[in-house]
């Protein structure tokens, strides 16, 4: 692995390293297995993305209109299934299949470019630092204040209510503490991280397109899973720092793999490598006890 590859796979890691920070509020914060991620991930691109590139917007406001669009589509899939009471899984199912054609309309097409347009990357490049070190060190900094932010969150009564409501929704319930009002600002903000991260990735890539969420969901859980069968998470600072380093880990193994030429595998195989990464994950830490590993509360 060169230099060049090695600091591409700390970005993307970085990137997915967000997305996981959204996945352990909804699977293991708040046990809603989240599947509109598939959806809010490109709806975060493609808002960015036309509000770049169309209406000249500062590259932070896009992606914070981004994240924003992402809190919206989670709002709606937490509503759907705490007013409507539609199964969790199903209702994100819907959403995401509904973000498809919500996305393809913002774009007006499969796909937004960006080449030449300004970004959060090129605003930061303006220093005289190469792209190849500033992107990962911008990166860095941002997936820093992001766990620090979520942690001071959590630890706050508000983010204390949300971990309740999760762990025992009846008892929670009891103490006066609104369960359905903790999901939709849960899911929320689960979705608003992933729309976020989906941003800068469009950004980083040069380009937003309608069908970038394709297993993201699954990069998401295979990163909380890895950092959690590797690193310690008994509070919850540790728990967020290791799906952090789970998503980097995750990230390493796949550029590994594909790099491995004994294995003879290609670009096109990275949901396989996904997928087995996970599985191993999984037996290696609960013996294919998924349900059990995704219910296992942090202490504090």
């Amino acid at each position: 692995m060169t230099l060049y590859e090695f600091l591409g796979t700390v970005e993307i890691g970085f990137i997915f390293g967000i997305v996981a920070l959204g996945a352990f509020l909804s699977f293991r914060v708040l046990d809603f297995p989240d599947l509109t991620v598939e959806g809010s991930f490109p709806l975060g691109a493609a808002v960015a993305a036309v509000l770049i590139f169309n209406h000249d917007w500062n590259p932070w406001g896009a992606t914070a209109a981004g994240a924003l669009a992402g809190f919206l589509a989670g709002l709606v899939t937490a509503l759907l299934n705490v007013r409507y009471n539609i199964l969790h899984i199903l209702a994100g199912i819907l959403v995401s299949i509904a973000l498809y054609s919500i996305n393809l309309r913002i774009m007006g097409g499969p796909n937004k470019p960006l080449l030449g347009a300004q970004t959060v990357f090129t605003l930061a490049q303006t220093s005289g630092i190469p792209a190849y070190i500033i992107d990962p060190i911008l990166l860095g900094c941002l997936i820093v204040l992001l766990t620090l932010a979520l942690n001071l969150f959590l630890a706050t009564g508000l983010g204390t209510s949300m971990r309740a409501a999760g762990a025992n929704p009846m008892m929670a319930a009891a103490n006066a503490i609104g369960v359905g009002r903790m999901k939709l600002l849960g899911i929320g903000l689960a979705n608003a991280l992933t729309a976020f991260a989906g941003a800068l990735f469009a950004q980083l890539f040069g380009a937003a397109d309608a069908y970038m969420g394709i297993g993201v969901v699954i990069i998401g859980l295979a990163s909380v899973i890895v950092g959690m069968a590797i690193l310690p998470a008994r509070t919850i600072v540790q728990a967020t720092i290791a799906c952090v380093a789970g998503a980097m880990l995750y990230r390493f193994a796949v550029a590994l793999a594909l790099n491995a030429d004994f294995l003879g595998l290609h670009a096109s195989d990275v949901q396989v490598v996904t997928a087995v990464l996970v599985t191993l994950a999984l037996i290696s830490r609960s013996g294919g006890g998924i349900a059990r590993l995704l219910t296992r509360k942090p202490a504090r």
